[in-house]
């Protein structure tokens, strides 16, 4: 059910809270995205293998899963605020260490460092959400969150594109750390602590063992869990091989791949936005499966297109803002809802749906290290693996017929 209409401070004070965290989320996902321009160019410069630069995006993926859990649990202990600020501070400090490094191996350390600190922006922001927001009004914002979110493929890629041309691949590690120094200080003076001292959850290894038992036992939250983790995974991988079509295939410079990042970065935040739009106005199954539908009519082109075409801007374009449109709605609808099950340990929970996510995330992204590049039909057979695993799982957790009074009911069975 969704909170009270509050008062007039309070509805100003929620306005400037959801500001804050809408500015603060993208510096999650912005590690991953303002390099990838950059990826042949380090390629040259650190003289490493195509495999070995594109593992940086999987360490820095696998240190955001092995820190969305203990930060989650740590937040729900000592409170948002704290935890987030500390967590900004390893991101700077490992983003200046990233611009520095001459060796592929130390940004590999230094990737997976930035990770656990970048995660923090994820899994503390909508703890943040779920303290103040409940019910429609959750999944609504998680839609406006992963807008924001989506604004890092969106405007990243562009922004590294011209930082690798004009400046070097280390200025685009510069700029998260000024990025990361902004949101710490906007953090320290203007976002308060929304997690009260009598909400708090001290530290308890057993209890918190009991909680996470309990919450996997819940098949709706495995389910909208793996639905968040398979686009996810679709979404990233598309940023990983896209650079080495566009640069390497068509022969586009750095900034000119930027340019077209911009655009298919734009169908996944429409998107996202589709899903805070929509969310309190149709029901999750219908908003999920057109989705999916868009999802699936890209990776058909892909695939189409690959084998029939070879690499070509026009499909490998259209294709991929078909199927990031649908990851742009999906991710943050599977998000809110899982959220939306539980009253306590959000933080806890966040943490483990994130850590699930990233780690499914890491492990495909190592393994699609690999994946030939010479043309878009490999991500394309990917893509459609994807949409299988992604009508199953929706089958599941989004019964047909689902009402409001449905959704409460498999809300007391989960």
């Amino acid at each position: 059910m969704d909170v009270a209409p509050a008062p007039a401070a309070t509805k100003r004070s929620n306005r400037l809270l959801l500001v804050i965290l809408l500015a603060i989320i993208p510096l999650s996902q912005v590690p991953i995205d303002i390099y990838t321009p950059a990826i042949p160019t380090m390629v040259t410069d650190l003289g490493a293998s195509n495999t070995l630069v594109q593992n940086t995006v999987s360490a820095y993926v696998l240190g955001m899963s092995v820190g969305l859990l203990p930060i989650g649990i740590i937040a729900d202990a000592r409170g948002r605020k704290p935890t987030l600020l500390v967590c900004l501070a390893l991101l700077l400090v490992t983003s200046v260490g990233c611009a520095l490094t001459a060796d592929v191996y130390t940004l590999l350390g230094m990737r997976f460092l930035q990770g656990l600190g970048g995660c923090s922006t994820m899994v503390i922001v909508y703890a943040i959400a779920a303290d103040r927001f409940r019910g429609a009004r959750l999944t609504s914002i998680s839609g406006l969150l992963g807008a924001s979110w989506g604004l890092a493929p969106v405007m990243a890629p562009a922004i590294g594109g011209l930082l690798v041309e004009y400046i070097s691949w280390r200025g685009i590690f510069v700029a998260v750390a000024v990025a990361a120094l902004a949101a710490g200080v906007a953090v320290a003076l203007l976002l308060p602590e929304t997690l009260a001292k009598d909400g708090r959850t001290p530290i308890d290894l057993r209890e918190v063992g009991g909680v996470l038992a309990s919450t996997l036992r819940r098949r709706i939250f495995i389910a909208l869990t793996l639905v968040f983790a398979v686009f996810a995974v679709a979404q990233l991988l598309f940023g990983v091989v896209a650079p080495l079509l566009y640069e390497v295939q068509l022969g586009f410079s750095p900034a000119l791949y930027g340019g077209v990042a911009l655009l298919v970065g734009a169908a996944n935040l429409a998107g996202e936005l589709s899903t805070a739009h929509f969310a309190t106005r149709v029901p999750a199954r219908v908003l999920a499966f057109t989705a999916l539908g868009f999802f699936g009519a890209g990776a058909i082109i892909l695939c189409l297109s690959g084998v029939l075409v070879g690499p070509s801007l026009l499909w490998i374009t259209l294709g991929g803002m078909l199927a990031l449109a649908g990851c742009g709605a999906l991710c943050p609808l599977a998000y809110g809802l899982t959220l939306g099950y539980f009253d306590r340990n959000l933080g806890l929970v966040g943490g483990l749906t994130s850590a699930i996510c990233y780690l499914f995330v890491a492990v495909t992204m190592a393994a699609a290290a690999g994946l030939p590049d010479d043309s878009q039909a490999p991500i394309g057979f990917v893509y459609v693996g994807v949409a299988v695993a992604g009508l199953v799982l929706l089958s599941l957790c989004l019964p047909r017929r689902r009402s409001s009074a449905a959704l409460s009911s498999v809300h007391a069975n989960a």
